[in-house]
């Protein structure tokens, strides 16, 4: 049986919100990508290649999806400060991402049944307008591809060595800063369109030189199948931060590490973590102490992982 000891929180961080450098760069790629679409969709129909008119339609929904990354980061400025934010703004752009992830799964659908009616429907093609259509749009997918290049979202985990204050104790832990997830989803779109062009370039190349009319659609299909395997994976990273599911994230076991090797016996009896910023994360901790402790002194001893921006502590007595 425990009683209440004392309750601390930390309320007073200012979580970041936009990215106006990346918001510029999107909205850029935005207009590249839009021009050339239109290109791609009116040649692919013009000069019947599936595996063109695929990849154009495969950037228009990339133009809207970009759009979108755009309006998430205005909205999470403009939405600064409000207060109905407990946490800031950092999550919208989180969830443009993830909806243009499912964006992303419509395209996958869209060009594998595209791909299929053009093996039962075979079509004339002419190559050469076709590949110089093709090659227009890879080049603008790698120019997109640079503009967002810093939203890929590698994990690029480092070492740091924390002292615990006068614990007398230190620790080598590794942490996984926090990316930019609307970008990534942007630069992720980008990234698959290019992948759909150099396919459509194959195909069309393979047609032109050797007759193999059926690596159009074939393209096609292979191309529904890598946009569709991005798609999941966006999906994932994004689903697992908007429904806090970092319970499995470092960062957890460098809190429980912290605890354990206290000079003072305290029992973890109830933990809630998640990400509130790029990289930060809000921390709700309840513990168990026998001697007399005030909650300032666990908040003390997590201070050293900056990671942890909003800490609560609950501290309970044991009868």
């Amino acid at each position: 049986m425990t009683r209440p000891h004392g309750i601390q929180g930390d309320h007073s961080h200012v979580f970041d919100a936009g990215n106006p450098l990346a918001e510029r760069n999107t909205m850029r790629a935005v207009i590249l990508t839009a021009v050339v679409m239109v290109v791609e969709i009116i040649g692919g129909w013009w000069f019947n290649s599936m595996a063109l008119l695929a990849d154009g339609w495969h950037m228009s929904s990339h133009a809207l999806a970009l759009g979108l990354s755009v309006a998430a980061y205005a909205a999470a400025r403009k939405l600064a400060g409000h207060s109905h934010f407990s946490f800031g703004t950092w999550k919208i752009e989180v969830l443009g991402g993830y909806t243009s992830a499912i964006f992303l799964l419509g395209v996958a659908g869209m060009m594998l049944f595209e791909s299929v009616e053009r093996f039962i429907t075979p079509a004339a093609i002419r190559y050469n307008e076709a590949i110089a259509i093709a090659v227009l749009g890879l080049a603008t997918n790698v120019l997109c591809a640079w503009l967002l290049k810093d939203g890929h979202g590698h994990s690029h985990d480092h070492e740091h060595d924390h002292h615990h204050h006068d614990h007398g104790h230190g620790h080598d832990h590794k942490h996984d800063h926090g990316h930019d997830l609307n970008l990534r989803s942007a630069y992720v779109h980008v990234v698959t369109d290019a992948a759909t062009s150099v396919l459509a370039i194959i195909a069309l190349f393979s047609g032109k030189l050797w007759g193999w009319d059926w690596m159009d659609p074939l393209m096609g299909i292979v191309g529904a199948v890598l946009v569709a395997i991005w798609a999941f994976g966006l999906i994932r990273d994004s689903g697992r931060i908007l429904l806090d599911a970092e319970m499995n994230a470092p960062v957890v076991d460098e809190i429980k590490d912290v605890i354990r090797n206290l000079p003072v016996q305290a029992t973890i009896t109830d933990l809630h973590v998640g990400r509130v910023g790029k990289g930060k994360f809000s921390c709700i901790l309840a513990v168990s102490v026998k001697e007399p402790v005030e909650p300032s002194y666990f908040k003390k001893a997590l201070s050293v992982h900056d990671e942890l921006v909003h800490v609560t502590v609950e501290v309970n007595r044991q009868a």
